[in-house]
């Protein structure tokens, strides 16, 4: 009776939702039709870029104060955006009144796609897992007895490949566990493996847009389309195969002893990896001939997930009905009998990594009220007017690495710099592998030394920097000397 109550309290609740939002006006998103104050010279300007720079070392600290990198740059951009707001509402110009309103949901809008998009490829990710096929990869890779360096290149190969649908952080865990179960003890060859699995797998999610975050957000803000993000796949490989070739010398040619481990894919997972596909081929062309936003491929892709989510609940549910009739344990399901619940969609959605999507809010808005205040557009001049495009570029996968990729990315695509396809490209490129040059640079290198604790570390990843910088400088040049004829401006 209860739940039947709560049930229909949210149906009433969902029709209400839905009659306000007819009743009440929409405010446009337009950022380009009001008008702004040149802040960067007042202490409001000063005041937020000392709330960011003091987030941010926050957010760089998390591994040692131990504080989730989400907290402080949510709370950094409401004090950004009240301040911004107050200077505006105070202006005796009406005009002025409304001007944060417009560029703050513009910012949320921009947000709100970024989020629904990842919600349903981590859902995706997620329930992959929980059907068992990372682990069966897994297990197949450890048990076959390969030598240590035929795992090194294994490892590095198989992350390049599955980070441009993966994603590269989701890869880069999985590879990890591999080379840890076969390296054991040998902590050399732990380390080095997981050097050349970050590189790999930041390499492989730079030519694609699902393969990284700032190649996702460069594909939906339309610069680049998706066919044209795999002339950068040449690059990406010379990016990662010089490390990996003079890593691997150092990699001894020792067998370890196989290990027994046994995992079978449950029921339905290769039919949960076929709906992800279809869901990416859906994401694209809703993108390339509706002219949609990708997220709609992506959001409708996790509703046909969810909708086979119920089959599987379902089934397990006679599975367990028969069980509790029967008792008898050959009718039992993968799980069923030991977990003693049915197979459920929204665990899975809630498994999501939400600190980092709550992370992601944090920066975009940060970054966007400094763009209000008028610090991008000194930005822009600064790097794209007095450097030239191309040096401007490099730079941006040089502060990937230290400041990570995602706010020098969106803060690159607030900037808009006036650049032709070939510069676009590029700086998709250095923004993507220029986190590799660093254990902090890239999500994957954080991660992956959070999960080989001791063993991978800033220290160990900096030993190979000279060689990840060879491989970044080539990548560079192989992209300027391949994709020559996308630079239809001079090049500086």
């Amino acid at each position: 009776m209860l739940k039947q109550l709560e049930s229909k309290r949210s149906v009433i609740a969902t029709l209400l939702f839905s009659l306000l939002l007819f009743v009440f006006p929409q405010v446009s998103f337009a950022s380009g039709d009001v008008p702004l104050l040149d802040l960067t010279s007042h202490w409001v300007g000063y005041a937020s870029l000392v709330i960011f720079v003091l987030a941010y070392v926050l957010v760089i600290a998390e591994e040692e104060i131990h504080m989730r990198k989400s907290k402080p740059v949510m709370v950094a951009a409401g004090i950004i955006w009240a301040l911004i707001a107050a200077i505006y509402a105070g202006q005796e110009d009406t005009a002025f009144h409304h001007t944060a309103e417009v560029m703050i949901r513009h910012n949320l809008l921009e947000y709100a796609e970024l989020l629904l998009f990842l919600l349903a490829a981590m859902t995706y990710i997620n329930t992959m897992g929980e059907r068992g096929v990372f682990d069966a990869l897994r297990s197949w890779l450890v048990n076959q007895g390969f030598t240590l360096r035929t795992i090194f290149w294994l490892t590095g190969i198989l992350a390049f490949v599955i980070s441009p649908i993966a994603d590269n952080l989701t890869t880069a865990l999985l590879m990890a566990t591999v080379a840890m179960a076969v390296g054991g003890d040998n902590h050399k060859f732990v380390a080095l493996a997981c050097i050349n699995i970050v590189v790999a797998a930041n390499a492989g999610g730079a030519f694609s847009p699902f393969g990284d975050i700032t190649t996702l957000m460069v594909w939906q803000k339309g610069v680049v389309d998706f066919q044209q993000f795999f002339v950068l796949f040449f690059p990406s490989v010379v990016n990662w195969i010089i490390p990996a070739v003079l890593m691997s010398f150092a990699v001894s040619n020792e067998r370890p002893k196989a290990l027994n481990e046994t995992a079978k894919m449950k029921q339905g997972a290769l039919v949960v990896v076929g709906l992800f596909l279809m869901t990416i081929v859906m994401a694209v062309c809703a993108h390339n001939f509706l002219h949609l936003p990708p997220v709609i491929g992506m959001m409708t892709g996790l509703g046909i997930l969810k909708l086979y989510g119920y089959v599987l609940k379902m089934r397990d549910k006679n599975a367990l009905d028969m069980l509790a009739n029967d008792g008898q344990t050959s009718l039992t399901v993968e799980g069923i009998a030991k977990h003693k619940q049915p197979f459920n969609i929204f665990q899975q959605l809630e498994r999501a990594e939400w600190d980092t999507l709550m992370f992601f809010y944090g920066i975009i808005l940060c970054v966007g009220g400094l763009g209000t205040i008028g610090y991008l557009t000194v930005g822009s001049e600064l790097m794209y007017g007095d450097l030239g495009a191309t040096n401007a570029n490099i730079l941006v996968g040089l502060l990937s690495a230290v400041i990570d990729n995602i706010p020098v990315m969106f803060a690159v695509l607030s900037m808009m710099p006036d650049m032709d396809l070939g510069q676009w490209l590029l700086v998709t490129l250095t923004a993507g592998v220029g986190g590799s040059l660093l254990s902090i640079g890239s999500a994957a290198g954080v991660a992956v030394m959070g999960q080989a604790r001791g063993i991978y570390t800033f220290v160990a990843h900096l030993k190979w920097i000279w060689a990840i910088a060879l491989g970044y400088a080539a990548s560079i040049w192989v992209h300027l000397w391949l994709n020559a004829d996308l630079f239809t401006q001079t090049l500086s």
